[in-house]
């Protein structure tokens, strides 16, 4: 009695796959069969490694240019008697959760959304007022891809989203005038309070609404423009994890008082990215069952195959051969022929993520553009991301539903009795 899976078993499986028509062999249903697995398997690594790309640069993006939590505090009377959310102990605040374990910048800011205007051009902007050290520490606006002047002249100025400058047609040195609703406030009211800055920077975050929408101003420019002198809107806090920003919670609400309340990144960007997760499990199951019909392919070749064959497997099963190793033949015909497509598609899936840029872009020059908009998807690239997990969990799926579907015919082959096969030989 022979080893399963011995050489001859190899021989006679590789023989029948390579076997013409005219030799009652299947090659053009083994090359349908090689061919759909191949691409099943490309289009699953293609579409994961996109889909890791989007999230990866959707969530730098975020984190880049973003607070990973955000430090406020609760409505509160101050002693004017007036009811207020701002803090005013904001320089404590800050070094007490900036001594936290994992905190790497604690910087107090000024918000304020306010009117920008450049001649007869407006836009709507929301102001952060930031020190020039905590804003060199923002890598997105520091370090951005694409920015004109320079950060060492921001206390002469302020600094722009390049979405803004495109809105109001800024360039760097150009002024600009920032209008805010809630002035001075005197006898008759609320004035109005308009004044001048010089753009200094003009920087491209990467994120659509940000450069849209973002002004960076001086800290104490901020506090004089808002009304918030000797106090701070919030602490921007950034974390060495900030995929585990929840587990600084109790410590950042303990450093920030009894009225502290905290807003992390995943709680502004919740619900997209659980419509990323949805989708992502989706865009799986719906390439699954394209791996799955590639690999039905292997069925109707190998039914086809142990017909044309049948002569043979009475002859085998004649000279001695037993039922597990003609099913381990046929087995080993259908699962080459898994085990190559996959190999192929992941060779060809891995070749187009890692030239998916080149490929996009001319994609994107033969239609005319625009087969990327930012403004629509938030983002100004679309990068492909290869993962380890997303390549194994392609070949696992493409190897498993190609050896299961194998069985059947095999078992077939294997219960054929050998003489019913050569009666009329």
């Amino acid at each position: 009695m022979t080893a399963p899976f011995s050489r001859f078993e190899w021989m006679i499986a590789w023989r029948y796959l390579r076997a013409r028509r005219s030799e009652g062999g299947v090659s053009v249903m083994t090359w349908i069969s090689l061919i759909g697995i191949t691409l099943a398997v490309a289009a699953l690594i293609i579409t994961l490694a996109v889909r890791s790309g989007f999230r990866a640069e959707f969530v730098d993006t975020i984190l880049g240019a973003n607070a990973h939590v955000t430090v406020y505090s609760s409505v509160y009377v101050n002693d004017a008697g007036q009811t207020t959310r701002t803090i005013a102990d904001y320089q404590e605040m800050a070094a007490r959760i900036a001594e936290i374990d994992g905190v790497t910048r604690a910087a107090p800011l000024v918000k304020g959304q306010v009117m920008a205007n450049l001649r007869s051009r407006n836009a709507g902007v929301e102001v952060f007022g930031i020190t020039l050290e905590d804003l060199r520490e923002v890598p997105r606006i520091a370090a951005p891809e694409v920015s004109f002047g320079t950060l060492d002249d921001f206390q002469q100025g302020v600094a722009i989203g390049t979405g803004v400058a495109r809105n109001l047609g800024v360039q760097v040195g150009d002024t600009i005038k920032l209008i805010s609703p809630n002035g001075v406030k005197t006898a008759f009211g609320t004035s109005i309070r308009s004044k001048a800055y010089k753009v200094v920077y003009v920087f491209q975050a990467g994120r659509y609404e940000i450069d849209r929408t973002r002004v960076y101003m001086p800290f104490t420019e901020a506090q004089s423009f808002f009304n918030r002198e000797g106090a701070a809107d919030e602490i921007e806090v950034m974390v060495t994890e900030p995929e585990a920003v929840d587990d600084y919670a109790t410590a950042l609400l303990r450093a920030g008082g009894e009225r502290a309340l905290l807003w992390t990144w995943r709680d502004a960007s919740s619900s997209f990215l659980k419509a990323l997760d949805v989708e992502d499990t989706v865009m799986f199951v719906l390439m699954s069952v394209l791996v799955l019909i590639a690999a039905m392919n292997i069925i109707s070749g190998l039914v086809m195959l142990v017909k044309n064959k049948g002569r043979d497997i009475g002859i085998l099963r004649t000279v001695g051969l037993t039922e597990g190793s003609v099913l381990r033949v046929f087995f080993l015909c259908g699962a080459l022929v898994g085990i190559l497509g996959t190999g192929f598609g992941v060779i060809l899936g891995c070749l187009f993520a890692v030239y998916f840029d080149p490929i996009l872009a001319f994609v994107n020059g033969a239609s005319g553009g625009g087969v990327w908009d930012p403004s629509i998807r938030g983002i100004y690239r679309l990068p492909a991301v290869l993962e380890l997990s997303d390549v194994m969990s392609a070949v696992g799926l493409s190897l498993g539903l190609s050896f299961i579907i194998t069985i059947f015919p095999a078992r077939r082959a294997a219960r054929m009795n050998p003489v019913e096969a050569l009666r009329y030989e």
